[in-house]
């Protein structure tokens, strides 16, 4: 196969920091601790910029309904169903509880192997394809895409379309004119390092898309989750999207401090994203981006590994998050890559890369629920389901938490002798204090199955 950067005909720089990421000629390409009031964190509780495309659903409630246990529920967008108001993504079976998006970020799909590689490792979703990539094949196998443009034979396969990539850092906050050309210092007048012109990049970029009903998704990164005020990142997250993703890669970024780099950083995203989305009243899906390598140039900057992706995606979706996306680059470190996920870079992240998609796809039902509010322990990230006549638990250490033995309080109305630990082989008894049990790394987490 020829070079990455042959492929997609030219990169960037995202952000001075993290390495070259190529993009498309158009442009740049369970559940919020049950919402629950922990000590360690709190869940996301102009019209003249464009409303979002789509709008979204009331910040509060669900279609749930009552409540089993008599416990509030958490905020969120409406699960699955959200998608039935997008006929291609409802075509595509996207209200279906039993589908949870797990995508990769611009990848190219060339031939059959490359699918097949995909699919085995877990994936369903391409976020971003390059030039050459065969949509027929993608859409052949079952797969699906979201482009940042149509690609020669899209088809049903496409279920979305991508504004653009991270404008928040490279273009910044702001309405000033663009000059059209991708990259920073392309604003009219250049303000700064950053430029001020973001909100016109996503609403030319945007304008540029087919109006054909699918939804609009954009992905943002340190701008709208760390540089700007909450007023002017919730212009990005409100008025352009159906939904979105956070983006900041805390164990990786030779540029985050150390104590950040833990799994529940990763959901911390998620409640920043969530925050911004419920200022306008209503709600979106939020994705979590996920590194599997070496996403930086500088070979001194940490590598990832296995069990912290494990951590990484499951604290972001504890914290609600709707949909994941891999970045599989590797843009240093001692294996350069733009296929992480395919090739032998990947191959001691892949196993547990793979079984944590498995697990995703198994408890689909499940994270499809609208979870409940619960305090189950003020130092630990939590989510509370029902499913099928049975309670499922979702924990982790929180922000800060140390590791150790904890006891999680049940609300009244799980009642059980026991709990089975999913994916572990064992089970935990249940006594009058509730139920008990070691996290020995701050990224290890465990699922709960509790039938009454």
């Amino acid at each position: 196969m020829r070079s990455w950067r042959r492929l997609s005909e030219f990169g960037r720089t995202r952000g001075g920091r993290r390495g070259v990421l190529v993009v498309s000629a158009v442009g740049l390409a369970v559940v919020a601790v049950a919402a629950i009031l922990i000590t360690t964190r709190t869940p996301g509780d102009p019209v003249a910029d464009g409303a979002r495309v789509g709008g979204g659903v009331p910040a509060l409630g669900g279609p749930e309904g009552p409540a089993v246990l008599g416990l509030p529920r958490v905020p969120w967008a409406g699960g699955p169903a959200y998608y039935a108001r997008f006929p291609a993504a409802a075509a595509a079976g996207w209200t279906d509880p039993r589908f949870f998006p797990i995508g990769v970020w611009f990848e190219s799909v060339i031939q059959q192997d490359n699918v097949d590689l995909d699919k085995a490792a877990g994936l369903n979703t391409y976020v971003e394809l390059t030039d050459t990539s065969k949509m027929a094949l993608v859409r052949s196998n079952g797969m699906f895409a979201i482009l940042s443009k149509p690609l020669p034979g899209y088809g049903s396969e496409t279920v979305a379309w991508l504004i653009t990539d991270e404008a928040d850092m490279t273009y910044g906050p702001g309405w000033d004119p663009w000059t059209g050309r991708d990259g920073w210092n392309t604003c009219i007048p250049i303000q700064n390092e950053h430029g001020q012109c973001g909100y016109s990049v996503m609403q030319a970029l945007s304008d540029r898309l087919p109006k054909d009903g699918r939804p609009r998704y954009a992905n943002f990164g340190k701008g709208v989750l760390l540089w700007e005020s909450d007023a002017e990142a919730e212009r990005f997250v409100n008025n352009y999207t159906d939904f979105t993703s956070a983006d900041l890669y805390n164990y990786t970024d030779p540029h985050q401090p150390p104590e950040d780099r833990r799994a529940a950083q990763y959901g911390a995203l998620i409640d920043r994203m969530h925050k911004l989305d419920a200022t306008d009243g209503n709600r979106q899906p939020i994705w979590a981006f996920i590194e599997v390598g070496h996403p930086f140039t500088e070979n001194d900057a940490p590598t990832i590994n296995g069990d912290q992706i494990a951590g990484a995606v499951w604290n972001s979706l504890i914290h609600e998050a709707r949909g994941i996306i891999y970045f599989n680059h590797n843009f240093g470190g001692p294996c350069i890559s733009q296929h992480v996920l395919r090739d032998k870079c990947g191959a001691a992240i892949r196993p547990t890369v793979t079984e944590v998609n498995r697990q995703i796809t198994e408890l689909a039902p499940v994270l499809s629920t609208q979870s409940y509010q619960w305090t189950f322990h003020p130092a630990l990230d939590t989510m509370l389901k029902e499913h099928d006549g049975s309670y499922y638990v979702f924990a982790m250490p929180g922000p800060g938490s140390r590791t150790g033995n904890y006891t999680l309080a049940l609300p009244e109305g799980v009642l059980s002798t026991h709990a089975e630990v999913l994916y572990e082989n064992r089970q935990v008894p249940i006594g009058p204090a509730g139920l008990t049990d070691s996290f020995d790394a701050e990224y290890q987490y465990h699922i709960y199955r509790i039938t009454p």
